[in-house]
């Protein structure tokens, strides 16, 4: 197809959708700043609008932006950017839902403040995976637990909070870009069975995350609530590690039904365990259990090494009274299924039924199943 003759939204909607604004903290598309796009004998005109609170730089640097990203999708042609700004008062709606001059409710302010509480509609349950520190594999466990719910004929989707470091793309072989649909709601990405929503998925792979905290907390409200889940039993939130602003923020934003706490038997993960299951009571967020990932590795006698200690997990489960979900050993078949974008919980053997018994045991414990 030509550029003459091509929808100038296939052009347009990408481009947009790749450039943050660091004033409402979405994309451009989503912020409803790119409008009348046309592409009329090989000229591309769009106009761009902006806020008052858009600096000279941000006006600058959002519209080279645009412009080098319509580039790279290979478009030639004239290339027109009309610049327009919005009025300070009224404030007037834009399309997209956003408004002019000031945050859409439900949004982090720019200073990073709380996110309205909103409900998700269609998503019944919100199950948070969360852990005190990184490297505990809390990634391979929400993955395998989506599919694993899914295995088990519920409707999931998996969401990946993980702003700076996301992986769920590769341990779900789901690098396809999301699009937006007529309403401008971000349209999920599916894998297995379930749908799947991850910044991986729009960065490039080679491209690093270098956002502040109010960009943080607007694309997660992005992930969230301008994101076309539609009727789902189980929401599963992979969240970020630790027990930050970001971690606080999103679970204050949606009712989360329960947390899985995820660590590994080693002191220094089950110290931060144990912060992670006070953060969740202080929160009101029911903790509906602990995986200890990486609990042994068995040794080709049948022995087990014990390499970061022998039953941490277990142990901080039952004094903090909360169940032991499961233990995972360390597996070189769990890492080569996460590398090739095949979860293990999908495996015909003990590692495969260890991830489906977890599925299982949350499922019951909120009642879908």
């Amino acid at each position: 197809m030509s550029e003459t003759n091509s929808d100038p939204l296939r052009l347009v909607q990408p481009a947009a959708t790749k450039v943050r604004d660091p004033v409402s903290g979405r994309s451009l598309w989503l912020a409803g700043m790119v409008r009348e796009a046309a592409l009329d004998d090989g000229v591309l005109t769009l106009e761009l609008w902006f806020t008052p609170d858009h600096g000279r730089l941000d006006r600058k640097g959002l519209e080279q932006s645009l412009v080098a990203n319509i580039r790279a999708q290979g478009f030639s042609g004239e290339l027109k950017v009309i610049a327009r700004m919005e009025s300070s008062e009224p404030a007037e709606t834009k399309p997209g839902g956003t408004v002019a001059g000031m945050n859409t409710p439900g949004a982090v302010a720019p200073h990073g403040g709380p996110i309205e509480k909103k409900a998700l509609p269609g998503v019944k349950h919100i199950i948070a995976v969360a852990s005190g520190k990184g490297g505990v594999g809390k990634s391979t466990v929400s993955t395998n637990l989506a599919v694993g719910l899914r295995q088990w004929g519920l409707s999931v989707g998996l969401m990946d909070a993980d702003i700076y470091g996301p992986s769920l793309p590769t341990m779900l072989g789901a690098t396809s870009r999301p699009l937006a649909d007529q309403d401008r709601k971000i349209v999920p990405v599916q894998a297995y069975g379930i749908r799947t929503l991850s910044i991986g998925q729009l960065v490039p792979s080679d491209q690093a995350v270098i956002w502040r905290g109010p960009m943080v907390m607007g694309a997660l409200r992005q992930f969230l609530q301008d994101t076309r889940w539609g009727d789902l039993d189980v929401l599963v939130i992979d969240l970020p590690p630790g027990t930050g602003d970001a971690q606080l923020s999103l679970i204050q934003s949606v009712d989360i039904t329960g947390a899985v706490i995820v660590t590994t038997p080693q002191k220094v993960a089950l110290d931060d365990c144990i912060r992670g299951i006070a953060m969740f009571g202080q929160l009101g967020v029911p903790v509906l259990g602990v995986v200890e990932n990486m609990a042994w590795y068995e040794l080709p006698d049948g022995t087990r090494d014990y390499v970061f200690g022998e039953g941490g997990g277990v142990k901080t489960a039952e004094e903090h009274g909360v169940p032991l979900l499961g233990q995972i050993p360390l597996q070189t078949q769990l890492r080569t299924s996460a590398d090739r974008g095949q979860p293990a919980v999908l495996r015909d053997d003990a590692l495969g039924q260890s991830f489906m018994s977890i599925a299982r045991t949350v499922a019951e414990s909120i009642g879908v199943r």
